[in-house]
């Protein structure tokens, strides 16, 4: 556990989570420029908002391993007075909640450790690595009824296998925020090219800036999303020099496995998921996957590990036409993992991205269909949001929507593809079917809107949107 005073960084006094950096120039830079990205966050923004809620609870952040969350929640611990850190894969915080102590005795654990009379006033109490103690997520109840006053963070990166492990659940007593890689405008803020990130949110981009952003764009599909490695490149290290940190976190994936597995048979499934299903480019089928003989029920309970790792997510298509949404779950769904720059890594072809010029050219568009939809995943911080895409699967007239998006209780399809009009045959399938007046396409070109018209005489509006600008989908449509 760290406590002590929060004082500003540099000054060579004492601050709970902020080493103090006397040794060189270098270091204090390399560090202020950490720090300066990690505040370019989104999430600390909403972090912000949280902290003034007045019916504000226990917030748990869920995430994949490495996606920024300790490093988020400490810089944010700056705002407060008085900052408790525990982390419960030390044992010595870890017993703090053996037994499951009454919440007053626990408190006064806790103030009896950070030196002060009570729990009270500014302060910021932060469980990192929560799932390590399931006693400690029942205690989040007791703080929100016990000691509003008390702010309190817990993150966790196999939160979601502890949560099944908790007797009671504190039901309503909580609240969720789910932490992504960085979206691209978050890309742009970091390496330096807050211009552009400026351009991005105002939009639409206008025609001069269009191939700086669009060149921007593919170097971010290519690096992906993952904190430590965008903050190396921003440092200054090329692209081949990043290597050994994609390797360390995808191996930290599959060294987890241990972990997720409940016996050795789903262990050797799961080790067999992780190295095949990069290579998968289209929908796929849970029998005999990756060329195994393994059964459905046996790799969908991994694949389902691995949704829960954050490691990957299955995207289940629908055959809606209108909301709700519900989902196919007989239906070949598709893989959607993590992090593009992963993905790209564990599949070895990141050095051949670096000229491509169309993404749609690369293993059949796959690629990027796997960062559009990363980007509208990272738009969504509630657990229980899924994105879906729709299929017709009949006897030549078989079509398929790359993803849905919902807006005001209004339904638009997104298409992403680089050719014309008349090539949209899915898009003008659904739009015959449904009662949606705008159907989207993502491309390599600037924004643009135009009226169509289907074979069969129906009519309605396309935007077309640069990949770069699908996060801002709902304000290009406004």
């Amino acid at each position: 556990m760290e406590f002590g005073c929060n004082t500003p960084i540099l000054d060579g006094k004492c601050g709970y989570n902020t080493p103090i950096l006397d040794e060189t120039a270098v270091e204090k830079q390399v560090y202020l420029g950490s720090i300066m990205r990690i505040r370019n966050r989104t999430a600390l923004k909403w972090l912000e908002h949280w902290r003034e809620k007045s019916t504000r609870k226990p917030l748990l952040i869920r995430g994949a391993r490495q996606v920024g969350k300790s490093s988020l929640v400490k810089l944010f611990a700056e705002q407060y007075e008085h900052f408790i850190q525990l982390n419960l894969e030390l044992p010595k915080d870890k017993s703090l909640f053996d037994g499951l102590p009454p919440i007053e005795e626990l408190a006064s654990r806790l103030a009896l450790r950070a030196g002060v009379e009570r729990l009270a006033g500014d302060t910021l109490l932060f469980i990192d690595e929560i799932q390590e103690a399931p006693e400690a997520i029942q205690q989040l109840r007791y703080f929100y009824e016990v000691y509003p006053e008390l702010h309190v963070i817990a993150a966790g990166s196999l939160l979601e296998f502890a949560m099944g492990e908790v007797k009671s659940f504190p039901v309503g007593r909580v609240e969720f925020y789910t932490l992504h890689p960085l979206s691209f405008t978050e890309y742009l803020q970091w390496i330096g090219k807050e211009q552009y990130a400026d351009i991005l949110e105002a939009g639409p981009v206008p025609d001069y800036a269009h191939p700086d952003v669009l060149a921007l764009f593919h170097r971010y599909t290519v690096v992906g999303g993952m904190p430590e490695v965008v903050a190396a490149l921003a440092d200054g290290a090329e692209l081949h020099q990043l290597s050994s940190l994609y390797e360390s976190i995808w191996s930290s994936y599959r060294a987890d496995i241990e972990k997720y597995a409940k016996n050795s048979q789903q262990r050797a499934v799961l080790r067999h998921l992780i190295t095949t299903a990069v290579a998968e480019d289209d929908r796929i089928k849970l029998a005999q996957f990756g060329g195994s003989n393994y059964r459905s029920d046996e790799v969908g309970e991994a694949f389902q590990a691995l949704q829960l790792a954050g490691v990957l997510r299955l995207i289940y298509p629908t055959t809606s036409l209108g909301l709700p949404l519900v989902p196919a779950f007989k239906r070949r769904p598709r893989i959607q993992f993590l992090d593009t720059g992963l993905l790209n890594y564990a599949r070895g072809i990141q050095a051949d991205l670096l000229g491509v010029q169309d993404l749609t050219a690369i293993y059949r568009g796959r690629i990027a269909q796997h960062i559009v939809a990363q980007e509208i995943i990272a738009r969504h911080h509630e657990p229980s949001w899924s994105p879906y895409f729709w299929i017709r699967e009949k006897a030549g007239s078989s079509a398929e929507i790359d993803l849905l998006l919902v807006s005001k209780s209004k339904l638009y399809p997104l298409e992403i593809k680089s050719g014309a009009v008349g090539r949209l045959r899915s898009l003008h399938l659904f739009m015959e079917r449904t009662d949606s007046a705008i159907g989207i396409r993502a491309l390599q070109n600037s924004y643009s809107k135009e009226e169509v018209t289907t074979p069969s005489g129906f009519g309605y509006t396309l935007v077309n949107l640069p990949y770069y600008a699908v996060r801002y989908w709902e304000s290009y449509l406004g």
